[in-house]
């Protein structure tokens, strides 16, 4: 299992959501903001897709980072993720 990786890397966020088959969304809030999510094609009522720039703004306006995992103790491709502040 590997250890949990944290990056603000546009290019390696993308890669890593890609190789996974995952897209770009968000789940827009009851406020005028949205909260950033990676949709894997599972059914989930609450996220609408964006463009990878927009994906990427809400990134950076909001100071976040992505924090993932690569593989699972089982050696195979995670799909562990989440978006904290970056501090």
């Amino acid at each position: 299992m590997s250890e949990p990786l944290k990056t603000t890397n546009h290019e390696v966020i993308r890669a890593w959501i890609e190789a996974r088959e995952g897209r770009p969304a968000v789940a827009r809030t009851a406020a005028k903001g949205a909260v950033l999510r990676v949709d894997f094609g599972e059914h989930e009522d609450d996220l609408e897709p964006v463009e990878w720039e927009e994906f990427f703004t809400i990134l950076d306006d909001n100071k976040l980072a992505f924090v993932h995992q690569d593989i699972t103790a089982e050696g195979l491709p995670s799909r562990l993720n989440e978006f904290v502040e970056r501090g």
